[in-house]
Parts: structure tokens; sequence; C-alpha cells
């Protein structure tokens, strides 16, 4: 503690360290002998140093008193330790070290270690922008919109992206493969971007539309929570005006003409959407979502799943588990039921045990053996109910998703395979053994290629309501696990099967600091939408 006091220069005056220092070799304990050594260390690392602080004519006998007498190189190297945010700070000590921090190995360790940033950074100095000005002026200024974010677009929200990609940070809006195609790769287009490249100062441009780059504009409207702007909205118009902008849009969002879409309510589905969509003119606000933390005992590593959804095509669901229930949360939504909705609701207290796949294919049999589950759980509800106390619950007793509230979740093993598209914890269970699975007849696919064997059935409730989300109600179903990148649930009302797959993008800034957080970020986006 004696050298550290001394080497950043606080503690006792230089006379009393001095008369301390004596006393202590007269004494010759141990603890003192390995204190000096230190000293004589640091007072031999001075001496070979090429530069130093001016101390007077002795110098160079002596070890550094305060840590600004250290090497420039020694500060170098422990100045890259710092995070970046603390630099400005360093910086107001002394004249020394504001210039020692000009030093652009420090700022390009920090580029590297906070951002991901190693071969850019050397194109970047080759145009002539130094690693401190990218990171004073450009990555550090806009780290807070670094991560996921769900756009405030009515029912429809989306999953915005922003990264730094090379020498600009990017906001990325993902779409999902053209209806029904659920396991190709997700889409991606530019909605913004921001660069130091033709000034000192960081510039935002509107990439919206087909005509390149414009200006626009971010603004912070509260943590956790940006708008952006464009101020060329002319960019964004065709020279055929709407019916070319709305041919173009369609083109690019379902792959196909509206010639090609033969059944009446998609098209007007369609336009809906277009009309709706594109009168923001890339004038959005963001609100930051997480992904869900995972644990040992979850059924499948959580994360984000591409779903069929009917006429309404694929959409983007959050799974998560919650102690003995898993979740599937809309990230984008339509008019039904829109983001930010509950649409999953699976109860993994109550497997279903299939029957042979002659009898699978009878929906009736289906419906018997997942109806009876339902009336179980129903009673048991009914009972829990009369048997609480009428007092009000909070929204935290509520459950993350706003739903009714049950008996205490309990942690359960699954018994689900290791390995994931993902990263997430090692389950030491083995995987269940497959068995065979049909599509019960009668009941609609959008996509007719889906898995033949499963693991793992339960049963579960799915959201439906009418246009404008008006009398929602959750109707039972049977959740199917096939692996662990794809599950499906089969809609028994309308008889109707999703098949949903694992996103597999790499998402970084985006995990849920803590269970806490990411359950109010649940809660907060069904309020954004209810």
């Amino acid at each position: 503690m004696a050298v550290c006091a001394r080497l950043c220069g606080v503690g006792q005056s230089r006379r009393c360290r001095r008369r301390q220092r004596n006393e202590q070799q007269d004494q010759g304990s141990d603890s003192d002998m390995d204190e000096e050594e230190g000293e004589r260390i640091v007072g031999q690392t001075q001496m070979r140093a090429d530069a130093g602080c001016s101390g007077g004519p002795d110098s160079n006998s002596r070890p550094p008193q305060s840590l600004a007498e250290l090497p420039p190189e020694l500060l170098v190297e422990i100045f890259s330790l710092l995070p970046g945010t603390v630099l400005p700070n360093v910086a107001l000590v002394c004249k020394k070290f504001r210039q020692i921090l000009n030093t652009e190995t420090i700022w390009r360790k920090r580029c590297m270690e906070e951002f991901g940033m190693n071969e850019d950074l050397r194109k970047m100095e080759a145009g002539g922008v130094c690693s401190q000005d990218l990171y004073v002026k450009l990555l550090h200024p806009y780290r807070h919109i670094l991560g996921l974010w769900q756009p405030d677009i009515g029912p429809y929200g989306g999953l915005l992206n922003v990264v730094v990609d090379g020498l600009f940070i990017i906001g990325w809006m993902y779409l999902p493969p053209h209806d029904p195609r659920v396991e190709d790769p997700m889409r991606r287009r530019p909605l913004f971007r921001i660069h130091l490249l033709e000034s000192k100062k960081a510039t935002v441009e509107c990439m919206y539309g087909h005509k390149g780059p414009h200006k626009g504009d971010i603004q912070t409207v509260k943590k956790d929570e940006f708008s952006t702007k464009c101020n060329q909205t002319d960019h964004h118009r065709m020279p055929g005006g709407r019916q070319e902008e709305f041919r173009t849009w369609l083109e690019e969002e379902w792959g196909r003409t509206l010639e090609e879409i033969f059944h009446e309510h998609m098209q007007e589905l369609i336009l809906m959407k277009f009309i709706y969509t594109s009168q923001y003119d890339n004038c959005l606000t963001y609100r930051r979502i997480y992904l869900p933390p995972a644990r040992p005992s979850d059924l499948l590593h959580p994360g984000l799943f591409k779903g069929t959804y009917g006429s309404h095509g694929l959409e983007i669901v959050m799974l998560s588990f919650h102690g003995s229930s898993a979740r599937a949360t809309k990230l984008t939504g339509d008019p039904n039921v829109p983001a930010g909705q509950l649409t999953l609701d699976i109860d993994l207290r109550r497997p279903v045990v299939l029957p042979d796949l002659e009898q699978q294919r009878n929906i009736e049999e289906l419906s018997r053996l997942v109806l009876r589950i339902h009336e179980e759980v129903q009673g048991d509800a009914g009972q829990h109910d009369s048997e609480a106390p009428p007092t009000a619950k909070s929204a935290e007793e509520e459950g993350a998703c706003g739903g009714t509230s049950g008996p205490e979740p309990e942690e359960v093993d699954h018994g689900a395979c290791s390995g994931s598209c993902q990263p997430g914890p090692s389950r030491s269970s083995s995987p269940p053994e497959a068995q065979p699975f049909v599509l019960p007849l009668g009941v609609m696919a959008r996509n007719e290629v889906y898995p033949r064997t499963c693991r793992k059935c339960f049963y579960g409730t799915g959201l439906i309501a009418g246009h404008g989300f008006t009398s929602p109600e959750r109707t039972p179903g049977l959740f199917v696990l096939f692996d662990e990148d794809r599950f499906g649930f089969i809609w028994l009302e309308l008889k109707s099967f999703s098949l949903y797959s694992r996103l597999t993008d790499h998402l970084p800034h985006a995990h849920a600091p803590n269970m806490e957080r990411f359950e109010a970020m649940l809660r907060n986006m069904q309020s954004w939408t209810s």
C-alpha cells in the first residue's frame, strides 16, 4: 500500500516518507524488505526509460514519487486498459496526461476492445481519419443506440439492429424471408448510417428510398428510446408515382407481383400495410429490446424465430422461458394481433403424448387430447381463483406478459438437447428420442415441407383476434418441438399450423442485463400496442 500511495502522489510528504524509509531499513522486517524491493524495481525501470518527468538532478537515482513520474510508454500501456468513458477525466489531471492521450495506440485499442473494430481501423487511418476522432466523435457519442430496437409502426412493429459496420454505424431493418420460405435467411435493409468520411463531424444520412444516401437526423428522446428523421423526403419518391412505389415495395416485401397473389383478402392486407407503413417516410421512434436470458433448464435455447401466420405472411417472434412456461412474443405483427402481444403461451408442465401416425391424421383425436387438458387447466384456474384472497395483484404478480397469475413457477429440466445456432448454456441431459409426426388431415399449412419427426409436445394457447385487435381470446393448441432450431404450433380452432425457424444472425449489444429487466421490457412491449 505504501508503494501505491507514493506512486500516486498521495499520503505523507516527501520528507516524512524519506524518514519513514530510513526507519524501516533499521527495523529490517521481511515485509519492509519486499516493499523496498518493489521500489528498487520501479526505480530501475525509471532509469532504463529514454525519457521521464523532470524531478531535479537526483531524479534517476530514486523511484517515481507519483503516477505522473512514470515513463510515457508505461503510461500509454496503463491508459490503454482504461474504459474510453474515463479518458476525458484523465486528460484533465495534467498537461502530460493530456499529451499522452493523443497517442493513437490508446484509442485504437479502445475501438477494438469496446466496438470490435480491427482491420477497418487500418483502412480508416489510411484515409486520414485517426482512431481518436473515430472514438470521440462517432463511436462514443452514438454508443447508446447500438443493439436491437422495435420501431413504432402501429400494429406492424419491426426489428432494427444498429451495429458498427466497417467505418459506419448502420441501422439495419431485419425483414423475414419471402412467404412461405421460413427457413431461408433473414433479409436486411439499411435505414440510416452515421460516419466521419467527409468531415471531422459525425454525419447522419437517411438510406430509405432508391436515390442513395441523403440528409437525416437522429435524436435521443429518452433512455432506451431514439428517433430518426429524414430531411429530404423527396428522395423517397419515384418517377412513376405511388403505383411504381407500390410495385417496387411489393417485390421487395413479398417477392411477387399483385397479379400473382390470387387471394383477395391477402391483397387487401398487403395494400393496407403499404399505405400504413409508407406514410412514415423513415421518420420513426425506436424502443430498445433485449434478447431473452438463457438458463440450463430451458427446453431449448431462447431467441428469435421466424414463423408463418397465414395470409399475414412471415412474422418474427421472441421465444423466452419463465419457470414452467414458454412464451412467444411478437416483434412484428398484423392488424389482427399486433406486435408486442403474447402470441403463444406454452405450459411445460402439461406434455402431450402423441398417438400412432394413423390417429395423428385424425383431427378429432388430436382435439380430444388437447381439449381434455384445456378443461383441466380451466378447472384448476377456477379453483385457484376461488381459493385466492380478494387482493389486488401488482404487475409483477400478473406475469411478464400480463397473463393470468398461476401457481409459483418452478424450475424444470425438460431434457432439451445440447447444441444451438446461438451459443447457450450446456445441457447435460441427452436429447429425447425422436418420434414420428404428421399433421392431421384438414389442418392448413403455409409450408408443406415440415419435419416428420418431433421430440416433445406440450399443451398451449395461441392468441387470436378480429381486425383491429378486437375480441382477443386465447385458444387451445399443440406446441411441437422438432429440434433445437424449429418448433410448430397447431391452432385447433383455426385448423391451421405455424412453423417457426430460428433466426441465426449475429446480434451484438442485445443481451438483457438480467431477467428482471427483460420481463419489464416484455410488459412495456405489450403496453405499446394494447
